[in-house]
């Protein structure tokens, strides 16, 4: 019986969250978050900050269910010779990309090539993987705005709640998982949840360097989406170098932005080598577990063999 309530639970919950883009119901990503979202550590104020880049927005239309490709970019992309890293989103349950404009505007800032799509569904990774596609397909089309643009050895993904099990299942069990050199999981779904929507994954494959956080702030987080039990135990399967933290009273709701500090600075620290940032995970004290609005936090960046 109580396994059958909780399966309820988990199959409500979800429903709310399919009708909520509907009912206007979930406020997603605030305009001003870079600067309402609170903070606990220099390195997590720095980096949730706006960027020093200018940005700029394409829209292409792609097959269904993803139906266009959101695409921002630094605008001194257009007249640069440089190649720029990417990073590849992952909607929550019917959710869609177009709903996170302030979301990818930040990372963007942050001199990233910044995709996402309309897909609802991103639990297998499938969307991600023809996205990431995409984008290297306009990297060797001359004429595109991006060709000869993209660092193809700094890509990176995230996503949130079904967007965060769909994290797992693009570096592993894909088409181009190997391209991807390091990840963030947001607030994901757990691995029996996962199983039991129909996409389920196997965090013991993770090859590559993956951030996972989540908030305590809700029932809906802590006791059906990602129990901390299961976020540990999901942690502990990774062999490859990981960090893991549950920022302090944030919803499930909230989480894939009030924790966008450390988002910006793990992909800073691993696509693009920047110093401060990796010392919010690395060193002799890391900023983020010594963060006061955090708790639960581990980092073992030694890869097991």
């Amino acid at each position: 019986m109580k396994s059958r309530s909780t399966s309820l639970r988990f199959l409500a919950a979800i429903l709310s969250i399919l009708l909520a883009p509907l009912c206007g119901c979930v406020q997603l990503v605030p305009p001003d978050y870079e600067t309402s979202v609170k903070t606990g550590g220099e390195i997590e104020a720095t980096f949730l900050a706006r960027g020093q880049y200018e940005v700029e927005r394409a829209e292409i239309d792609a097959p269904a269910p993803m139906d266009k490709y959101s695409i921002y970019f630094p605008s001194v992309l257009k007249d640069s010779d440089q190649k720029f890293p990417v990073v590849v989103y992952l909607n929550g349950t019917g959710m869609k990309a177009s709903y996170y404009p302030a979301l990818f505007n930040h990372l963007a800032s942050w001199g990233f090539v910044v995709l996402g799509n309309e897909d609802p569904g991103t639990g297998t990774g499938k969307s991600a993987d023809q996205t990431l596609g995409f984008i290297l397909d306009e990297n060797e089309r001359e004429g595109s705005v991006f060709y000869g643009k993209i660092d193809r050895d700094a890509i990176g993904i995230y996503g949130h709640s079904q967007g965060g099990a769909g994290v797992f299942n693009a570096i592993t069990a894909n088409e181009r998982s190997s391209l991807y050199k390091t990840a963030v999981s947001l607030s994901p779904a757990s691995e029996p949840g996962a199983a039991r929507m129909k996409y389920p994954y196997d965090s013991s494959k993770v090859a590559i360097p993956i951030l996972i956080l989540a908030g305590d702030g809700d029932l809906f987080e802590t006791k059906v989406v990602i129990p901390l039990e299961e976020l540990n135990k999901t942690y502990d399967r990774i062999a490859s170098p990981k960090a893991v933290a549950r920022k302090k009273g944030q919803r499930h709701a909230q989480t894939f932005y009030a924790a966008d500090g450390y988002v910006t600075a793990w992909f800073m620290a691993r696509l693009q080598n920047d110093e401060q940032a990796a010392k919010a995970f690395e060193g002799e004290s890391p900023e983020i577990i010594s963060n006061p609005l955090y708790r639960d936090q581990r980092v073992d960046l030694e890869a097991r063999r």
